[in-house]
């Protein structure tokens, strides 16, 4: 069996070199800001790097005092009560959300337009908005809950109620989630619907033997970003904390996310060395969820090609 060569002509040699030529600084800050902060991360999460001074290869050393360190133990429980409850809050308010605006009623552009702007104010800006909604003195939250007659919480001031506080924020701003819900719902056939109205189905048998299945691509995908995000929840807490005076975690290591621990090991103690090993333990997590996610519901979920 002969083999062919091809020679590129001239033309060919020219697209070649302009696609390069557009593909470079792409490239060039792929390895830079990318791929060389990986590698090295990768490298110090097995030396002791103090960033003083030069790293000092000390093998496992950081992930063996890892596991014997009881704030990385407190950061990990209150990241996974982060993903176990708000996200799937956030997944059940966002179907809500998306359910309510796909009715077609008159100012539909407008509701489904106040939906969404809560999730493009800036993080920063509506955590200091609910910092002030949430204050147990003068926050509007617990004098809207005084006018019916209920006592309202400490909120972020309490331990027991401030992780919750920060699930209200993040339900509040679901709207990048209610959009993809809203895109599957319109792609559910209407001729499914009509033809469990003549089955006399109700709403709710529409929904669960319908609706849900028809968009289940979509709830897998907003289920691992959900997961994604609430493993890398940092700025709330960090903005929360700041604005306060108060030491990062407050009150009591109640807010001392996962993400967040890892900057206090590497910008406030540096300890660049151990907060790398914290960021690939963190990756190691979130890829092992990820997979656990696909593999378990992944199976179940309905898609329109198939």
């Amino acid at each position: 069996m002969s083999i062919r060569t091809y020679r590129l002509n001239r033309t060919m040699r020219r697209e070649l070199t302009a696609g390069l030529l557009f593909i470079l600084p792409w490239v060039i800050g792929f390895l830079a800001f990318t791929l060389y902060p990986m590698l090295a991360s990768l490298y110090y999460s097995f030396c002791e790097y103090p960033i003083v001074a030069s790293p000092h290869w000390i093998g496992l050393g950081n992930f063996q005092a890892m596991f014997k360190d009881e704030l990385f133990y407190t950061s990990i429980w209150n990241t996974f009560y982060l993903a176990l409850i708000g996200v799937p809050l956030q997944l059940a308010f966002a179907l809500a959300c998306a359910s309510i605006l796909n009715f077609k009623v008159k100012g539909q552009a407008v509701y489904r337009t106040l939906f969404y702007f809560p999730s493009i104010v800036p993080v920063v800006a509506s955590t200091l908005l609910w910092i002030w909604l949430l204050n147990p003195q003068y926050g509007l939250v617990n004098q809207l809950l005084q006018y019916v007659g209920i006592r309202g919480p400490n909120w972020t001031n309490d331990p027991v109620w401030s992780k919750p506080s920060f699930i209200l924020m993040g339900v509040w701003g679901v709207g990048q989630t209610v959009i993809i819900y809203l895109a599957a719902l319109q792609d559910v056939p209407v001729e499914l619907y009509e033809a469990a109205d003549l089955d006399g189905a109700s709403w709710w048998d529409r929904f669960i033997s319908l609706t849900f299945p028809m968009i289940s691509s979509a709830t897998l995908f907003n289920l691992i970003m959900g997961v994604i995000n609430s493993f890398q929840y940092f700025t709330q807490a960090y903005v929360y904390a700041s604005e306060r005076n108060l030491v990062l975690g407050a009150p009591q290591g109640s807010t001392l996310f996962y993400a967040l621990y890892l900057y206090v090991n590497g910008f406030r103690y540096f300890k660049m060395g151990y907060a790398s090993a914290l960021a690939w333990f963190l990756f190691a997590v979130i890829l092992l969820c990820t997979l656990v996610i696909l593999r378990g519901v992944g199976r179940r979920v309905y898609y329109a090609g198939q």
